[in-house]
């Protein structure tokens, strides 16, 4: 039976974090408070440190480490946002990190994951097995391995940002948080759970990646071949067994929306509220925004994960 984190800690999680991440500001829209009826809340994760959620995982579980563990370094895969924090996570607790991404991971993700330090090993995600080549570069050179979102600290740590959410604004109505592996969402979920019991939680994804909805439905982890999306943190192939058992526990439903609505949510962040959102950090907002009157009169949070994306690729999204 596995041993689930659960509220305590993530609380655990954000003594470990405090003075090291940021607690990144939630910032709201008239126009689309207007548009919903609703009051919507953005916690704006795209001003984390190295530019998304995931340095709280990351963090939260390097810091763990034993001084043997430190000695011989961490290794994991990603396809971007947690290799970079993986990457300075590692660098500042003063250890090694051996990084396994995808040959067309955002070249700016694989440059920023160098330039913390992390040593890249590249790997096609549509031939190889990431998992696999991490669990061997783990056995051959005695690195821990710390998965992208299946890892007790990893959801701990991430389910800080929720708990930061509404410490800030209070209880929620509603709250959304994209899906890949599920690690956002189920550390958003106990917090959530903890903070907000009445709180209805909405896991999203791309509609060319649904694996987690069917899961979620089914009551089984489906596995599926790489979605085709652009929003490249949510090209995940299945969840995990902690993040499963944790949102099949505690989240009411998993979403889908297409990359159009992603490409829109760019723009209107760009536009409206002068930020700058990857792909996947807009698939929550895309989600709050389709549902439309059904969030009429309600508070509503949503989780921007990141703000990660080369700035080629963004103009031509957002300009086409």
């Amino acid at each position: 039976m596995l041993d689930l984190p659960t509220f305590d800690d993530v609380c655990a999680a954000a003594q470990r974090l405090d003075q090291h991440a940021h607690r990144t500001p939630v910032m709201t829209s008239r126009t689309i408070d207007a548009e919903l009826g609703a009051q919507v809340f953005f916690k704006c994760e795209n001003f984390q440190r190295m530019g998304a959620f995931k340095f709280r995982g990351a963090y939260n579980a390097l810091c763990r480490f034993s001084a043997r563990q430190r000695r011989a370094g961490v290794v994991t895969f990603s396809s971007g946002n947690h290799a970079q924090a993986i990457a300075l996570s590692a660098s500042l607790l003063g250890m090694p990190a051996t990084i396994v991404m995808p040959q067309d991971a955002p070249a700016a993700k694989v440059a920023a994951t160098r330039g913390y330090g992390g040593q890249v090993v590249l790997y096609d995600r549509y031939r190889d097995d990431r998992e696999q080549i991490g669990l061997e570069l783990a056995h051959r050179h005695g690195l821990t391995l710390i998965p992208p979102y299946d890892h007790a600290d990893v959801i701990a740590g991430q389910g800080t940002a929720a708990r930061e959410l509404m410490q800030e604004v209070g209880p929620l109505d509603a709250v959304f948080a994209c899906v890949g592996g599920g690690g956002l969402l189920a550390g958003t979920a106990l917090a959530a759970r903890a903070l907000a019991p009445a709180c209805k939680i909405y896991g999203v994804e791309p509609q060319a990646g649904n694996d987690g909805q069917q899961s979620f439905r089914s009551g089984t982890i489906v596995h599926t071949e790489t979605p085709q999306t652009i929003a490249d943190g949510a090209q995940t192939q299945h969840l995990g067994q902690y993040t499963f058992a944790i949102i099949r526990r505690d989240v009411d439903d998993i979403l889908t929306v297409s990359d159009e609505q992603l490409v829109d949510g760019m723009r209107f962040f760009f536009s409206r509220m002068k930020m700058v959102v990857e792909p996947t950090g807009c698939l929550g907002f895309a989600a709050a925004r389709s549902m439309g009157s059904a969030l009429q009169g309600q508070r509503v949070g949503v989780l921007v994960s990141g703000g990660n994306v080369d700035m080629q690729r963004f103009c031509a999204l957002v300009s086409a």
